[in-house]
């Protein structure tokens, strides 16, 4: 199903104007049109953060106006958890969380949504976590997949840190990242490390997990192509 651009815009306006309920209606009549969950995540959901991100970013909005659209994104997603949480698990795990000083947690939550949407374990450790609270998790829930969340592109020199020290001591563990402080080339100054894979979007997330190999990625020797 397709959102119309008209109906987009008039949730985004509803969003930035802090008006709930009104996006509240909006997704209720998406949800009662059967819309895929994967496209309402893709076209309104992380498409109007973004939006909201860069309006923010360019001093368009107040950082209060960013936050009040943030937290109304949240709640609405609870609309959705029923129809997530119903799915048969495959027996894959994946950890995901924001990285050390990284306040921004929708995103990375929205991640593991779609893996629990196709079944895996989806552990959201949540926003600011530090790199030893991590390992701890990573160590106790053994995951096929480390997925780790950076919005603002200054924080990308802790990413670079970080990822250096989750290699060296989990080197058969793929870990994906993503985040809207990749956009423009923001990654670019990261270290080229195999087994460590740049995800763009959503879709292309999902792509990989029905692909059906992700799981099959956490082993010695294995990398990302």
């Amino acid at each position: 199903m397709k959102v119309r651009e008209e109906d987009y815009q008039a949730y985004l306006e509803a969003l930035l104007a802090g008006g709930k309920s009104e996006c509240y209606r909006h997704v209720e009549a998406w949800l009662s049109d059967d819309i895929a969950i994967r496209d309402l995540y893709r076209l309104v959901f992380h498409r109007s953060l973004y939006e909201v991100g860069h309006l923010w970013e360019t001093n368009q909005i107040s950082v209060a106006v960013e936050h009040i659209a943030t937290a109304i994104t949240e709640n609405l997603l609870s609309l959705v958890y029923p129809r997530i949480f119903g799915a048969d698990h495959c027996g894959c795990k994946a950890v995901i969380s924001c990285i050390a000083h990284e306040y921004h947690q929708l995103g990375g939550k929205m991640v593991a949504d779609i893996f629990e949407l196709h079944g895996w374990d989806g552990y959201f450790l949540g926003a600011n976590t530090p790199l030893d609270q991590l390992c701890s998790i990573v160590e106790e829930k053994d995951p096929d997949i480390l997925a780790l969340s950076v919005s603002v592109a200054s924080h990308l020199a802790v990413l670079g840190g970080m990822i250096s020290h989750l290699r060296e001591r989990y080197p058969s563990l793929p870990v994906l990242l993503g985040g809207r402080a990749f956009q423009n080339g923001g990654g670019e100054s990261l270290p080229d490390v195999p087994g460590v894979f740049y995800v763009e979007s959503l879709e292309k997330l999902e792509e990989m997990i029905t692909g059906g190999d992700l799981c099959d990625l956490h082993q010695p020797g294995r990398s990302f192509p």
